[in-house]
Parts: structure tokens; sequence; C-alpha cells
């Protein structure tokens, strides 16, 4: 939407071809519905890919103050709120109208339930084969997301049009989404939200770090922390690599700190209590068992009665809870796609394909994506941008 309103306001004749009965489906789900279209940083330390640095020029050209005042044009009055910006009303159907409101005034022909068959670059124009018969560009802009979300219409279908345009697409895996765990104890303690600290291994190699409120499912591990590690594991997992996160169940103090307060708690009960009633209050009830068992403990102990290398194994278990990665969830769990066609084909300025001129690409069809926070929206509205404008610049040379 974004590239089509920036190719029409600079005189091109577009029209958008969207194979689900309406566009903007999968915005409408973005930050939990309140769609948090923008973050407050901008650059390559914020993306993934084989080449992150491919975004700066892209923010150069469309950074945060083009995006504000982009959307505050169209009517989105920003709020800021925990590093990103969200419509003031609180709702990500607000940003999907105001995009559609302004492809009717400048204008834009949409074509909504209309299937692609194949693309094909054909002597100075572009042939779209679609289900409704074909139509013909001078250039073609393909911003037709990734493989998340399915049920949206981002269904991976848009890499199905590059095979006989030469592009090579690397492996699509998905990122911003939860892990399916080795160990069989999740069943136990799912539905727990906890504030944790994670640290992931690959290949026992430490690779990064997050900490916030972590979900415990039934099959493993989810929330923003597990999200922001999400690249780099499931990354590891592609490759065969073996991937480990340890999480850390009391992140606001240290190990010492830890054992001395389990020290004193423990003592401070004596026989009154057990093991695991002296954690009560401590951990969520369900996970307070699971530490002891991992730390080869009897929770029923008394208190009082657990030696000072006891209390050792019961502190290490809470610091640095193993948790070895199996697989990520599903493509449809996850927020967004990584992988996509490389970086080394496409022009970091004009976003245009170096294999065919006046093909172009915005969005998840490219190989970067970013962490959780709206930086993956920030990419999509810059990227459209980009290639909008420059598309329609490409299609007057090409008249």
């Amino acid at each position: 939407m974004t590239a089509a309103i920036m190719a029409a306001r600079a005189g091109a004749s577009v029209a958008v071809l969207e194979h689900m009965d309406t566009l903007g489906k999968k915005l409408l789900v973005t930050g939990n519905g309140k769609c948090n279209f923008a973050a407050e940083t901008q650059g390559e330390v914020d993306y993934y890919g084989a080449n992150p640095a491919f975004v700066v020029p892209v923010f150069q050209s469309f950074g945060l103050e083009e995006i504000l005042a982009f959307f505050q044009e169209l009517g989105i009055e920003p709020y800021f709120n925990r590093g990103g910006y969200y419509p003031r009303s609180g709702q990500a159907s607000a940003v999907a109208a105001v995009l559609l409101k302004e492809l009717q005034r400048l204008g834009v022909h949409i074509y909504v339930q209309c299937g692609i068959r194949s693309i094909e670059d054909a002597h100075r124009q572009y042939k779209i084969e679609t289900k409704e018969g074909n139509f013909y560009g001078k250039c073609c802009v393909l911003a037709t997301g990734g493989k998340t979300f399915r049920k949206s219409g981002s269904d991976g279908s848009g890499f199905l049009y590059l095979t006989g345009l030469g592009h090579h697409v690397t492996p699509l895996f998905p990122a911003l989404t939860g892990f399916c765990a080795k160990q069989t104890f999740f069943q136990e303690i799912a539905g727990i939200r906890i504030r944790a600290g994670l640290t992931l291994f690959v290949d026992e190699k430490k690779q990064a770090e997050e900490s916030g409120e972590l979900q415990l499912t039934a099959y493993g591990l989810s929330g923003i922390p597990m999200f922001q590690l999400a690249h780099p594991a499931a990354e590891g997992l592609q490759n065969g690599r073996t991937v480990r996160i340890l999480v850390d169940f009391y992140p606001e103090i240290s190990m010492e700190k830890c054992r001395h307060k389990l020290r004193e708690r423990f003592a401070c009960f004596g026989n009154d209590k057990n093991g695991c009633e002296a954690c009560i209050g401590l951990f969520p009830d369900k996970l307070i068992p699971v530490l002891f068992r991992q730390a080869a403990l009897d929770s029923k102990k008394k208190a009082g009665h657990f030696s000072e290398k006891e209390l050792e194994a019961f502190c290490d278990q809470i610091k640095a809870f193993p948790v070895d990665l199996t697989a990520w969830h599903t493509f449809d769990q996850a927020q967004v796609t990584a992988g996509g066609v490389d970086t080394g084909e496409i022009r970091n300025d004009t976003l245009e394909s170096l294999l065919h001129e006046g093909l172009y690409f915005a969005g998840e069809m490219i190989d970067i994506d970013g962490k959780c926070g709206g930086y993956n929206l920030q990419w999509a509205w810059a990227s459209g941008a980009v290639a909008g404008r420059n598309a329609a610049l490409r299609s007057k040379e090409r008249a």
C-alpha cells in the first residue's frame, strides 16, 4: 500500500493486485491489534539477514521523521510508548483504513481476490498473469510479504513468482516466534508468565541475551524475550546446530545474592515449611517443583535441612535453567519471516533488481527482518516508499 501511494504521488498510473478479499489483513494483528508502526531507533543493529547494513540507505531516504510525517498527514496521531510509536486511537485498523483511503483518493486501481499465476519480464514491460486475466506494467513492485499468518494472505506465494526471473531466495524460516523444547516438563508449567533473563547458546557459544516477560507453554518458550532471540536460534537450528537457552528466573539479583537469599529464607522457615513451601511467593507455584526436580532435590524436605551444596544446586537451576530448543513453533504462529530475496541481487538505494530493470522488492520479500517492537513495520513503510518512488521514476524512463 505504501509503495502504491508513493508511486501514484510521483505521477505513475498504479494498480494493486491482491489475492485476498481486502488489503492490509496482516496489518490488523500487528502490535496486538494496536499497530506499533515505528520504533525510535533505526539501523543495522536492529535488523537481521545476510547483510543487515542493507537497510541503512533505505532509512536514509525514508526514515523515522518521514514515516511519522507520512502517517500524520494521513490522519494518524502518533503516541510514543516503550520505545515504539502507536496510533493515538490504539487501533491497527485505523492505519489500514487511512492507507486504503489514500489509495482511493489517488485513483489507484485495486483488484482483490486476484490470484497471480506468473510474472514475466516481457521486453520493457511486465506481464502479470492472473486468474482474472493479464495485467501489464512498465514496472513491477513485489511486496507480497513472507510466509507468516497464512490466513492474512501472507503465504509465501510471492517467492514462487521468482522462479522464472532468476532471483535467489535465501532459506526461509520464522522469526519472532516461540520454540519447541526437548524437555518433557513443559506440560506441567504451561501458562506461566514470568520476568526472566534469557541467554542463547549455539553449539555452546554464547550468541545473545534478552530479558522480559517469558511465556512458558506446553511446547516450550514464547514471549517477547524469546522472540528477540528467534532469528539466531532458528538460524542455528536450520543449520543443524545445538541450540540451548539458559533461563534466569531471578534476573534482578546476582548469583551470589540469590544464594544468600535462599540461605536466609530456608533458615528462617526451618522446620515450619518444606522446600517447596519455602519458595511460595518467590516463584510461580507450578514452577517450584520442577526447579527442585531438575536440581535433583527433594522438595518435601524441611527447609532448614538443606545443605549449602544443595542450595547452590537449587540456585543454579533458578539462575541458569537449561532449555534445549528442537524446532521453531510454526510459520502461522510467527510474526515475521526471515530470509528472502538475496540482497546481493538488489540495489540498496532504490530496491530495484540488479537482474531485471523495473522490478522492485519491498518488505518481507527481502532477506531482512527486524527485532520485535515496530522494526518490521518500519522496514515495510520505508522499503515500500523507496521502491514505489523509484518504480515511478523508472516507469517514466521506460515509457
